[in-house]
């Protein structure tokens, strides 16, 4: 089913008279920041998803990943299926409310870049100051992001996952 890109004030209308909201992105990101009403099924979920008859509005941040996968959202119900031009964001922009909880853990994917940057950086800076041998720690971490890449599994993440401030998320 094709879908069509809706305004934030038509996403609201829709809403008003009955479409159901699903925000694709991850738990830890809908944790974080979310349209009231919204209900969270990650975009790796959406076959479990259940729309029945009603209209569907799909969103994520930006509208990027909604986009992207508009074939797959669309074959995710039979029902009538939007997206929110611009995401979360474009709501925001809109003036339209958005509940926020900064008590949350910074999304996962946020926490790996800040991770890694720190790590090259720290790899580099020790390898001019101390000794060579600490451009090794920048390379591992290019390596490891370049395995992340590639295969789909980031160790970092799942290392980052257990820490004691992203239990927050999972209550």
């Amino acid at each position: 089913m094709t879908m069509k890109s809706v305004s934030p004030a038509e996403a609201r209308s829709l809403i008003e008279t009955g479409a159901k909201l699903i925000d694709i992105r991850t738990p830890d990101e809908h944790a974080r920041e979310h349209i009231p009403g919204a209900v969270n099924v990650p975009l790796a979920e959406i076959s479990r998803f259940q729309a029945g008859d009603c209209p569907v509005v799909f969103h994520c941040r930006t509208g990027a990943r909604t986009e992207a996968n508009a074939v797959r959202l669309g074959a995710a119900t039979s029902a009538p299926c939007y997206v929110l031009e611009g995401g979360i964001e474009a709501w925001r922009r809109a003036g339209l409310e958005v509940k926020a909880d900064r008590h949350q853990p910074l999304e996962l994917m946020r926490q790996v870049q800040l991770a890694a940057g720190g790590l090259v950086l720290l790899g580099v800076a020790l390898g001019f100051l101390v000794g060579p041998g600490f451009f090794a720690l920048s390379a591992l971490v290019g390596a490891g992001l370049m395995m992340a890449g590639a295969t789909g599994w980031c160790g970092m993440a799942r290392l980052l996952q257990h820490m004691p401030w992203n239990r927050r998320m999972a209550a």
